[in-house]
């Protein structure tokens, strides 16, 4: 099965690696539009105790307005998401989605601005995973 993220891991506390990438990402042109806290979100809708895990969805203005230039339903496939969770070790996981595996599947300058994207997250997280 083929990948759908990009990965990393964050020798740290949870606290910590959401800090770590947040950071990480402004300095990648990166604004943070959306925060879900899914284990407080579990914890409130259906009574269960679920391992620290964020949501953030991460923006560049640019590179989004770029995108939505060339094709206006590409919206449905923005912010670009990346997951942060406390992994059983202690250490914590970093999943971006991959812009080339859902945008990138267009082809074309959109291919191509999937690729960019794509360096900048993963730039960004091995910054953040640095971060430790």
């Amino acid at each position: 099965m083929k990948p759908v993220t990009v990965q990393a891991t964050f020798h740290g506390t949870f606290d910590a690696a959401v800090a770590a990438v947040t950071t990480a990402l402004a300095a990648a042109g990166f604004g943070i539009l959306t925060e879900i806290d899914v284990s407080a979100t579990f914890a409130k809708k259906l009574g269960v105790r679920f391992r620290p895990y964020r949501i953030l969805g991460a923006c560049n203005p640019d590179l989004a307005h770029r995108a939505l230039s060339l094709r206006l339903d590409i919206g449905a496939l923005l912010p670009c998401n990346v997951a942060i969770h406390e992994r059983d070790d202690g250490n914590c996981e970093i999943d971006a989605v991959d812009p080339e595996v859902t945008i990138g599947r267009v082809g074309g300058e959109l291919g191509q601005l999937a690729a960019e994207v794509r360096a900048r997250l993963v730039g960004a997280l091995e910054a953040a995973s640095k971060a430790a």
